[in-house]
C-alpha cells in the first residue's frame, strides 16, 4: 500500500526538482524528506529520483506514479472537504469559481438574483485561470465553476460533469476613428492589413484569431500583447491596432471603441458549468444551478444548449479567459 503522505512528498520533489526546496514547502527537514523517499521506493518497487548536479529528476517509474499521485492527493482533499462539510453543518455555504471575463457580464446578474432569494446561503466567488478554476474545484476548495471551451478542444477532465450553458461569439474591436467603424458586421478578411492587439501570456485569444484569420486567407501581424482585456480596449481606441474577443469582454465597453460582429465567421465558444462527478451536491448548490438556468434561459433561448456530459478523459484544457 502507498503512503499518501509519501506520495505528497515525490510530488513536492518532482515539482521543484530539489530535496531541500521540497523540505522547505512541506515543513520537513531535507533529511526527512530524503527518508520518506526511499520508504516509497520500497513501497514502490522502483527506483523513483535521480540525482543530477543541478537537482533531482524523477524516473520513468517516478513520473508515472507522479501522475497518479496527482490525482489521489486531489481526491483526498476534495474528500476532507467534503466531510468537513458534513461535520460542520456546512450547507448553507457556497463557493463558485468563475473565469474573468464570465464575472465581469453574466455572472452579476446571477449572484444578484440568487442572493435576494435566498439571503441565508453565505455566497463566495473567486475568479481565476483555468487550471485554478480546475485545481479548486478537484480538491473540493470551490463547489461548482465556470469554465468554457472551444470546439477544435473540448475539455476532457476525468471526474466532471460538464453543464453546456450558452454560446458566445468573438467580436471585433476597433477605433471609432477607423474606416470600418460605422459598420455592424464585417468579413475578417477586411482586416488583413490590420496590426493586432492580442492577450499576453499564451493567452487562448491567440490562437482563435490565428485560426480565423487563417480560413480568411491571412497571417495576422501582432502589433501588442496586453495584459487584459482593459488595457486591449484602451490600446484598440487610440488606434495602435484592432483586437478580437469574446462579446463578454467587452461587457464595460471603452467609450472611444466600436464592436463589430463577424456574422457566420465568428469564433464561437461555449461557456459550461463544472460540478464533480462523485460530489452529493448540497441544496444550495441545486438552487445555485436553478437560478442560473432560468437565467440563462431568459437571456439565450433558443440558442442554449441542453447537453449535460460526464468528462471521463484526461486533462486538457485552455488556460485563461
Amino acid at each position: 500500500m502507498l503512503n499518501p503522505q509519501r506520495l505528497e512528498v515525490l510530488v513536492r520533489v518532482a515539482e521543484t526538482g530539489s530535496i531541500t526546496a521540497a523540505a522547505d514547502e512541506l515543513g520537513y527537514t531535507p533529511s526527512a524528506v530524503s527518508q520518506q523517499l526511499k520508504k516509497l521506493e520500497r513501497e514502490a518497487g522502483h527506483p523513483l529520483v535521480r540525482r543530477r548536479p543541478r537537482g533531482i529528476i524523477p524516473t520513468d517509474a517516478g513520473h508515472i506514479l507522479v501522475s497518479h499521485a496527482r490525482k489521489v492527493l486531489r481526491q483526498l482533499d476534495a474528500a476532507a472537504a467534503d466531510l468537513r462539510d458534513l461535520a460542520e453543518g456546512n450547507r448553507g455555504s457556497l463557493i463558485v469559481g468563475a473565469f474573468p471575463t464570465m464575472a465581469a457580464s453574466f455572472l452579476p446578474r446571477v449572484l444578484e438574483t440568487f442572493k435576494s432569494r435566498y439571503p441565508a446561503i453565505d455566497l463566495t466567488v473567486s475568479s481565476g485561470r483555468f487550471d485554478e478554476l480546475l485545481e479548486d474545484l478537484e480538491r473540493g476548495r470551490s463547489h461548482l465553476c465556470f469554465l468554457w471551451e472551444y470546439p477544435w478542444q473540448p475539455i476532457n477532465i476525468e471526474g466532471l460533469r460538464l453543464q453546456e450553458l450558452f454560446r458566445e461569439d468573438s467580436v471585433i474591436l476597433v477605433s471609432k476613428r477607423h474606416p470600418l467603424a460605422d459598420q455592424d458586421q464585417i468579413n475578417l478578411a477586411q482586416l488583413r492589413d490590420e496590426s493586432w492587439i492580442v492577450r499576453a501570456n499564451r493567452h487562448p485569444v491567440v490562437e482563435v484569431l490565428e485560426r480565423a484569420a487563417e480560413k480568411a486567407g491571412f497571417r495576422p501581424s501582432i502589433a501588442l500583447y496586453a495584459n487584459n482585456y482593459q488595457e486591449a480596449q484602451a490600446m484598440v481606441s487610440v488606434g495602435i491596432g484592432v483586437a478580437m474577443a469574446p462579446r463578454s469582454a467587452i461587457a464595460i465597453q471603452h467609450p472611444d471603441i466600436r464592436v463589430l460582429a463577424l456574422g457566420d465567421e465568428a469564433p464561437v465558444r461555449n461557456v459550461l458549468l463544472a460540478q464533480r462527478e462523485e460530489r452529493v451536491y448540497s441544496p444550495a448548490e441545486v438552487a445555485f444551478r436553478s437560478v442560473l438556468m432560468e437565467l440563462v434561459r431568459q437571456d439565450f433561448t433558443p440558442s442554449v444548449p441542453s447537453e449535460t456530459r460526464s468528462s471521463p478523459g484526461a486533462r486538457t484544457g485552455p488556460h485563461s479567459a
